[in-house]
């Protein structure tokens, strides 16, 4: 379980990281279309609009993003619907991969998955196919500076949690579905500072891989988590640390 819990960590830090990006990105696309809504959706005759888009590019917000928020200013384009999908399907050594997605064009969604699978060596396979591979659990991530082990492992008992585990200067705790929220409460209450609490689906078993495999699995990954649509990816592998500390 370690390889997969590490990635799990390194990827809860990179959203942490990312968040500002993302929180800019919110502001740039809410400009953009108040922009459109007062002026029109031309940027050579919207000078206010035409900033707001210069602004946009040089964060680097996606062309895509822009366009979508100028027709939303405009009225061209309605408040969007989206719908939770799940998908399942195999990476490279046989890993079992399971993807959240929120999508408002299924079409769209799965064609782009299965090419992202396609390239990365792996397949989109069928609902079901790896699902019963997995269970759902809550995992709370705190940090090692805010508790000593021994005080964790009291309050973890007493919230009902059913495993801690290290991972370098993390601890992770692992609840029941039900119990997460419990049980960060408790943390919470007793003064620990909790860096995440969320419900990850843990697998059963995992698959252990290592060289050009291994990061074959892990581009795979990144390649899932920068698509639009996508919430979250999990998946069954065990990979040595410093081959993900690598790639991520």
């Amino acid at each position: 379980m370690s390889g997969h819990s590490k990635w799990h960590n390194i990827r809860i830090r990179k959203q942490k990281m990312d968040a500002v990006k993302g929180e800019l990105f919110t502001r740039l696309t809410r400009e953009i279309i108040v922009a459109a809504r007062e002026g029109g959706g031309n940027i050579e005759t919207n000078a206010r609009l035409r900033q707001a888009v210069e602004k946009a590019r040089e964060a680097s917000l996606p062309q895509e993003n822009i366009r979508r928020a100028i027709q939303r200013g405009t009225g061209e384009l309605p408040g969007v619907s989206y719908d939770r999908v799940i998908y399942e399907g195999y990476g490279p050594g046989g890993v079992a991969v399971l993807v959240e997605a929120l999508t408002d064009n299924r079409n769209r969604t799965v064609s782009e998955l299965r090419s992202i699978f396609s390239k990365a060596g792996g397949n989109l396979g069928e609902a079901g196919c790896v699902a019963w591979m997995f269970e759902p659990r809550g995992v709370i991530l705190i940090s090692a500076d805010q508790v000593d082990e021994d005080k964790l492992t009291e309050l973890a008992l007493e919230a009902g949690a059913l495993d801690i585990r290290t991972e370098g200067k993390t601890y992770e705790v692992v609840t029941a579905h039900d119990d997460l929220d419990k049980a960060k409460q408790l943390f919470v209450s007793r003064g620990i500072p909790v860096e995440s609490a969320e419900i990850n689906m843990i697998p059963h078993s995992t698959v252990p891989l290592t060289g050009r495999e291994a990061e074959r699995v892990l581009n795979l990954m990144e390649q899932l988590e920068e698509q639009e649509g996508v919430q979250r990816t999990y998946a069954n592998f065990d990979i040595p640390e410093a081959v993900m500390e690598a790639v991520a």
